[in-house]
């Protein structure tokens, strides 16, 4: 047995050796060897230079397999791009009557999660609890993280409440559920009940906070939640380095952002990504084309947020031709296929500098039919630079768009609007009309502003909140 262990372990160096390791363990009469054929499959479903295929080839060959082989094989395919083959692998697992482990069902939830894959999940559970292991934390770990990936929050949080035994990572799973399904105020709360039962928050808790402070805008909570990573003395990793410049920058901290980011001794590409995309929002596109050059000169590869990020500044500083020049680039340097935003944003770079015709035309020529808030982007240019409509585009727009949205209230909101500007009353009004009939309103506008660390929710044409009064009567004694 220690012959296995010092074979398999330390002196395995590449997939060639492997192979050879393994004919050898096959010609020496060891290939009836449990522990030896598990460790040849981890070794080689789980390394970096691995190979499933033949993984899986030795285990379906394999007389009698451990639990443990399995696991291995069902582990590398739940992180790889073909999840779905571990719920495959699974299947083989229980004809071949092997009883799976607690240890299987973990990775099991990780590739529904991935897959979206609820019915599957929920038929995985169930194999959970015939088998015994239902009441597992590492089970019920990754059982809350499959409901939270797919949107079913609820039964996330029914599993956590039920929990006899949490762990750090329970809790950061449940407040990940609800941060990724925009339950931003339930995941602080969340937080607050973590530390009451006297849990310590470690960076993967951070990082968490971070993003849901990023999405409420919640800058004073955003700045303590960095005040206790320094004190607790945990280690500002690309992880979490990156989610404080995107906190800082989304609460339009740029400052502070631009501060962390130069003090990180290790970037990836998300952490470029998050300051180009920081200035960019904000208007700064200086700022975030220097960053951008500063990104290939340390020679970081751009993703597709990155591009996204380019492009919102190429049209905050209507500059047209280098929009141009960073979409060819995105695809023919760099090879990556423009999504939706970017078609979007690019319409944005035409539109916002006034070149509707152009914007359109690229719009038709669009190898994937574009979708409403692409046609919106352009309608919205269109309000902007061409009032009364003297291309023709507005009206190509508008037609194309309620065909697409024909009951989308924005749509019409903005169409009557239109309408109104130009004095076109009696097609405002049947725009109107149109809502009516369809029961149609417009959702109110909705603004928020931090006080003392609180944040306020403030709602278009809603007075009813006890201090509206005091509220009219400052903006009134300053002019406004």
């Amino acid at each position: 047995m220690e012959y296995g262990k010092k074979v398999t372990k330390p002196s395995c160096s590449s997939l060639k050796h492997l192979y050879q390791i393994h004919a050898h363990i096959i010609t020496s009469g060891f290939h009836k060897d449990g522990f030896l054929i598990s460790e040849i499959l981890r070794v080689c479903a789980l390394l970096p230079f691995g190979n499933l295929n033949y993984a899986r080839l030795v285990l379906f060959r394999e007389l009698n397999p451990k639990a443990s082989s399995w696991n291995h094989v069902i582990r590398a395919y739940s992180k790889s791009k073909s999840p779905r083959e571990a719920l495959v692998v699974y299947v083989e697992m229980r004809k071949s009557r092997i009883t799976p482990s607690e240890l299987t069902f973990p990775f099991l939830f990780k590739a529904c999660a991935s897959l979206l894959a609820v019915k599957e999940g929920k038929q995985i559970q169930v194999h959970a609890l015939k088998f015994g292991v239902s009441s597992n934390v590492y089970v019920q770990n990754g059982l809350i993280n499959f409901y939270g990936s797919c949107r079913e929050v609820n039964d996330a949080r029914r599993v956590f409440d039920g929990m006899l035994i949490r762990t750090v990572v329970s809790w950061n799973s449940i407040v990940t559920a609800c941060v990724e399904n925009s339950m931003f105020d339930d995941s602080l709360l969340l937080f607050s009940d973590m530390r009451g039962f006297g849990f310590e928050p470690d960076s993967t808790t951070m990082v968490i906070l971070l993003s849901a402070c990023a999405e409420l805008g919640n800058l004073s909570l955003g700045r303590w939640i960095h005040c206790q990573v320094i004190e607790k003395g945990l280690l500002i990793n690309c992880q979490l380095g990156t989610a404080l410049v995107d906190m800082y920058a989304k609460c339009g901290a740029l400052y502070y952002a631009r501060l962390v980011f130069d003090r990180m001794i290790e970037r990836n590409v998300w952490t470029w990504s998050a300051m180009i995309l920081g200035f960019a929002q904000h208007g700064l596109a200086q700022e975030a084309l220097k960053v951008f050059e500063g990104m290939k000169i340390n020679n970081v590869r751009p993703n597709y947020v990155t591009f996204l990020g380019v492009l919102c500044a190429c049209s905050h500083a209507r500059m047209v031709d280098e929009g141009y020049r960073v979409f060819h680039d995105m695809t023919h340097s760099y090879g990556i296929k423009p999504m939706m935003t970017h078609y979007g944003a690019m319409v944005d770079v035409l539109g916002r500098s006034g070149k509707l015709e152009e914007a359109y035309d690229f719009i038709t020529r669009m190898p994937i039919d574009p979708d409403p808030p692409v046609w919106r982007t352009l309608l919205s240019a269109c309000s902007i630079h061409d009032v009364t409509d003297s291309t023709s585009v507005g009206m190509k727009v508008r037609k194309r768009l309620l065909e697409l949205e024909p009951e989308r209230c924005g749509n019409l909101v903005m169409v009557a609007n239109m309408y109104a500007e130009v004095g076109s009353w009696e097609e405002a009004a049947n725009v109107r009309k149109v809502m009516k009939d369809l029961k149609l309103k417009k959702m109110a506008g909705e603004s928020c502003v931090e006080v003392g660390g609180l944040i306020h929710k403030f709602f278009s044409g809603d007075d009813t909140r006890d201090c509206c009064e005091g509220i009219y009567q400052s903006l009134a004694d300053r002019g406004y």
